[in-house]
């Protein structure tokens, strides 16, 4: 008997729409047997979603979804089965948390810079937990009319040489990758086609992820094509 999976998504921890518990139902009511929450690093979701998958009677893998760059870019990396009592993955997490709170602040600066008054007291609106990201200033700014979307907004604000573009300063590859395993988890790079690497960036990524320990490529995402799935699919063959 098949089931079926997803190890990728958010609650309102931090950019999801959901709380834990009804995320949880909505997964429940999609025929969904395995749910892995990864919320954009934090685990504080972890405990309610795995009470509300006992109610459900589906499975419930703790993960967490962390930020890393890596030669420039942002590269997300997702943690699958860990124990989130782990004192080096919280502490971990602890700090790019602290990143991201310094950020939200420089992006609602950077942005009445550049006549967006409020930003930082909007986003935070839409942010029910205490991580403020890049997508409540974007419904902020949907919301006053600046843009039409949100996919919008991030082409006229938030990306690379936009007004309220803030880089990303997070932990390193290697860094995540040991947090991860420490905790008893394994590593997965999320959504790799997202980051538009030449094949050779790829490979070179691929090779130092495998090579501090880690475990995993998310073939299937939203964010792939159908070509990039087949891609993927090559790549984990080959690594």
């Amino acid at each position: 008997m098949s089931r079926i999976y997803d190890l990728h998504s958010h609650s309102i921890v931090s950019d999801g729409s959901l709380t834990p518990t009804a995320l949880v139902a909505r997964a429940k009511s999609r025929g969904i047997d395995v749910l892995a929450l990864t919320d954009h690093d934090a685990t504080d979701g972890l405990l309610e979603a795995g009470r509300a998958a006992d109610d459900e009677g589906i499975t419930l893998v703790p993960g967490v979804e962390v930020s890393v760059t890596w030669n420039g870019p942002t590269i997300h990396v997702v943690g699958l089965g860990i124990d989130p009592e782990c004192s080096a993955l919280q502490e971990g997490l602890k700090q790019i948390r602290e990143f991201r709170h310094w950020r939200a602040g420089e992006i609602g600066r950077r942005l009445a810079a550049n006549g967006v008054d409020g930003a930082l007291e909007g986003a935070k609106k839409f942010a029910t937990g205490a991580l403020v990201s890049r997508t409540h200033f974007a419904h902020f700014l949907v919301e006053r009319g600046y843009a039409k979307d949100i996919r919008q907004v991030f082409k006229r604000y938030l990306v690379h040489n936009k007004p309220g573009h803030v880089p990303g300063q997070w932990t390193s590859l290697e860094n995540a990758v040991s947090w991860i395993n420490q905790a008893g988890g394994q590593a997965v790079i999320a959504h790799p086609g997202r980051y538009r690497l030449t094949a050779t960036k790829m490979r070179q990524l691929l090779s130092e992820f495998k090579d501090c320990g880690g475990a995993g490529l998310e073939v299937v995402s939203s964010a792939h094509s159908d070509s990039d799935c087949m891609t993927m699919a090559r790549y984990c063959q080959q690594f």
